[in-house]
């Protein structure tokens, strides 16, 4: 074999080594892998025919070993991308799961479902629109002025300690974390004229020390119905009508005089145990009452405010989602609902 017929067998076995690797490095499965691993690296494949020329009398021993040299290394490069090939099927197999068993059964994918709090939030805003209230929202980070000044509630008030914080560093005016929706009220008020009814949802902050029945921040619903000849027995109709329609055709309010800055009279409604029925259980420590909301007429300062004219009636409501949640579903830690334990969540379908 003379210089330059060797010099074009090594340029053979150069296109024979690239169609090669390239075969196998593009097998589709281990059927395919082995079909090439037979053609080119089996006892009569390709590369064995090769290692035939090596035994040609005539083939001088400095082009013999030149040639050898040249085999080994294709076969030594093959057999490594035959090895790469192959640990990647079967990590690719095994990232398909296609190793499992496929008779087994197949997992169901899961549903998701609303949190208790927001359930319990829609179904009181439902039941009050039923009763004729539009649901409002807005804003959470409020002025001083919704949140506080309009409604009746002076810098110098003693309600404003347990609400006043939450406050936020900003350039201009004062703003702070909402500690009720009422300040959605104020908006409603400032661009609207009676007579309406509406229903305000959302969360609120507030610098309570986080225990079995208090958080620094939960939701709140109130309501506000403003119009001509609106009395205290309206507003104890509503309430009532929602209380039998949240809990049961034998639930009953009762209202106990109390004192809101925004409200004038103001009064806290109590629940009927709905788990005793008044007769007195662990539950409402033993009064047959859980108190559930507080409400009143709205304070002419606050019309006034409002920029509503003398005369202007109506009345006002609020009250804790989380409360209510717990009464429902008999939880007795508040702290569970935020805890984001899907053991507990899941329950609640």
């Amino acid at each position: 074999m003379s210089p330059q017929e060797l010099d074009s067998l090594l340029g053979e076995l150069d296109t024979l080594l690239g169609a090669a690797a390239r075969e196998l490095a593009e097998a589709a499965d281990a059927d395919a892998l082995e079909a090439a691993r037979v053609r080119y690296l089996g006892r009569r494949g390709a590369l064995a025919q090769k290692f035939e020329l090596l035994k040609d009398p005539v083939l001088p021993p400095e082009e013999k070993a030149r040639l050898g040299q040249k085999l080994n290394s294709m076969k030594q490069q093959l057999e490594q991308a035959l090895g790469r090939r192959k640990a990647s099927l079967i990590s690719s197999k095994a990232r398909q799961g296609t190793l499992t068993d496929l008779t087994l059964p197949g997992h169901r994918p899961e549903v998701g479902r609303l949190h208790p709090v927001t359930q319990t939030l829609d179904r009181i805003v439902e039941i009050f629109r039923g009763l004729g209230f539009s649901p409002v929202v807005g804003p959470e980070v409020e002025t001083e002025f919704n949140n506080f000044e309009a409604l009746n509630i002076p810098p110098d008030h003693p309600s404003r300690e347990s609400f006043d914080t939450f406050y936020l560093e900003t350039r201009g005016p004062p703003l702070l974390l909402r500690s009720h929706t009422s300040p959605v009220q104020i908006r409603f008020m400032q661009t609207h004229r009676p007579p309406f009814m509406i229903v305000v949802p959302g969360r609120v902050y507030r610098p309570d020390a986080v225990d079995a029945t208090h958080s620094f921040q939960f939701h709140q619903v109130e309501g506000l119905a403003v119009g001509p000849g609106l009395t205290f027995g309206d507003l104890k109709g509503v309430l009532a009508a929602w209380a039998q329609e949240m809990f049961g055709s034998g639930a009953r309010l009762r209202f106990r005089p109390h004192h809101f800055p925004f409200t004038e009279p103001s009064a806290e409604a109590d629940l009927s145990c709905i788990f005793c029925q008044t007769r007195g259980c662990r539950v409402c420590s033993g009064k047959g009452w859980l108190e559930i909301l507080g409400c009143g007429m709205v304070h002419p300062q606050v019309f006034s405010t409002a920029g509503y004219v003398t005369g202007a009636v109506g009345f006002a409501f609020g009250m804790g989602v989380e409360r209510i949640a717990m009464l429902l579903y008999g939880v007795e830690d508040i702290r569970l609902f935020f805890d984001n334990d899907l053991r507990f969540l899941e329950q609640f379908r």
